[in-house]
């Protein structure tokens, strides 16, 4: 995934770059990448870069230049660096209030802004004086990179380790630990501090490996992070990788649809002991939990007291689907977006009565989404299509507006040319194997193009 897709970068958009061991580097990638596009690129500084750094950018004047000398460079070199003065090997650019001249007096589709000094360290914490944010920034980039884990918590390796030991008790001189970088980063007196209110907020985790121990420890890093509602999403990646982000960590609901209606009609199935004297429903609620999804709601309808009873030992909130009778699936879904926080990003669908999923595949759609190979997600297995789907937020508003008699066949069709097909290897995604599929995939591959993956 590229530095644009991950970061959901718009025209107009003013990015800040904070944090440690990264920030010139990835400001870099993501103004090459823009600039490639067609973008008219502007960067600046509101502390300072090193001379050497200079040669990372085609075009460098002065901040000081008129609006149409700049914008001229712009047409020319797509991508200019914008600095005050140079002195003692070091560019230093314009106070952080002079982002609103520019922004009224040059042409530029995005501005970056290094906002933020490391002194070349991994990680950091703030001085009181950090970072200089501008007010106008709508996306601040926190970065901190792994090589960090390990290291001794001490000034020759960390940047202002004293504010974390004073803040939280760390040991002075002990290798740092990933729970500390994740403390760090979602603390709105450290990592977040000066974050603007309407910002959003990314944490990119540099020098991510491809696989192996380390991605699993990043995982681990970008869960904890995102336990604040600050933090919109967590990029695990290597900046100057090809491809340089691997993964996007998002907030992730479940529905489990347990009313008694389409796909589920059958109440009797939800409630028919399937393991260990347990009732189905019970058994596909648990195996979502496992999945480590956190914000979980369970949508009642017909049979709902017998439901809840069945699934009380776990802890998952009931949401009662009034219109039930009335309605189709829809109504389900319905009922359960508006129960969901409002910072998620995508939900899972489960039906009730799949207690037969295996949970490798809750994984490997979850993975998917991550990868950002797309974000509304149906399984397949040989080319029959399933259950659970993944719907990003961007559909919700949709789906609360079709028709309440819509089940879930209708649903696939109002966004067949958005859906990615994702292959399992499990027929476990047939929640009942004698009923159609959701969606036969096969017949609409040309319609979805490389979507069918």
């Amino acid at each position: 995934m590229r530095f644009e897709q991950a970061f959901d970068v718009a025209p107009g958009d003013v990015v800040a770059f904070i944090g440690a061991g990264g920030k010139t580097s990835l400001l870099v990638g993501l103004g090459y990448e823009l600039a490639e596009a067609g973008w008219r690129v502007l960067a600046t500084t509101t502390t300072r870069l090193s001379t050497d750094q200079l040669d990372l950018f085609p075009c460098t004047m002065a901040a000081g230049a008129a609006p149409r000398a700049i914008s001229e460079a712009l047409t020319e070199h797509q991508f200019v660096l914008l600095h005050e003065q140079i002195r003692s090997g070091y560019v230093y650019g314009p106070p952080v209030e002079w982002t609103r001249q520019l922004l009224d007096s040059v042409d530029s589709d995005i501005l970056l802004v290094e906002s933020d000094d490391a002194a070349g360290m991994p990680f950091k914490a703030p001085l009181a004086h950090e970072p200089q944010i501008p007010l106008e920034t709508s996306l601040v980039i926190s970065i901190a990179s792994l090589r960090a884990l390990g290291l001794p918590l001490d000034s020759d390796h960390i940047y202002n380790p004293a504010a974390m030991i004073a803040r939280y008790g760390f040991v002075e001189n002990s290798p740092v630990k990933s729970p500390w970088l994740a403390q760090v980063l979602r603390d709105e007196a450290l990592g977040l501090r000066g974050v603007p209110a309407g910002a959003r907020v990314i944490v990119f985790l540099n020098q991510t490996p491809a696989r192996g121990f380390m991605r699993g420890r990043a995982r681990m890093i970008a869960r904890l992070s995102l336990q604040s509602a600050r933090i919109d999403a967590v990029a695990l990646g290597a900046v100057r990788g090809a491809e340089p982000v691997f993964e996007l960590q998002r907030r992730v609901g479940a529905l489990v649809l347990a009313t008694g209606e389409s796909p589920c009609k059958d109440g009797d199935r939800m409630l028919r002991p399937s393991d260990r004297g347990r009732a189905a429903v019970a058994q596909i609620t648990e195996k979502v939990l496992r999945s480590r999804i956190e914000h979980i709601r369970l949508v009642t309808g017909r049979r709902a007291p017998e439901v809840r009873a069945a699934t009380r030992p776990l802890g998952v909130k009931a949401i009662h689907d009034r219109a039930h009778q009335a309605g189709g699936a829809v109504t389900a879904l319905k009922a359960g977006l508006r129960a969901l926080p409002e910072q998620l990003s995508a939900v899972l669908i489960v039906p009730g009565d799949q207690a037969r999923l295996q949970p490798k595949v809750i994984y490997h759609i979850l993975a998917a989404y991550a990868r950002g190979d797309g974000d509304f997600i149906v399984p397949r297995y040989r080319m029959r299509s399933g259950y659970p789907v993944l719907i990003g937020k961007r559909y919700w508003q949709d789906l609360l507006k079709m028709p309440r008699q819509s089940d879930f066949r209708a649903i696939a069709q109002r966004f067949v040319n958005d859906i990615t097909f994702l292959n399992v290897d499990s027929d476990s995604i047939f929640h009942d194997l004698g009923r159609r599929p959701l969606h036969r995939a096969d017949r609409h591959d040309a319609r979805v193009g490389n979507r069918g993956r």
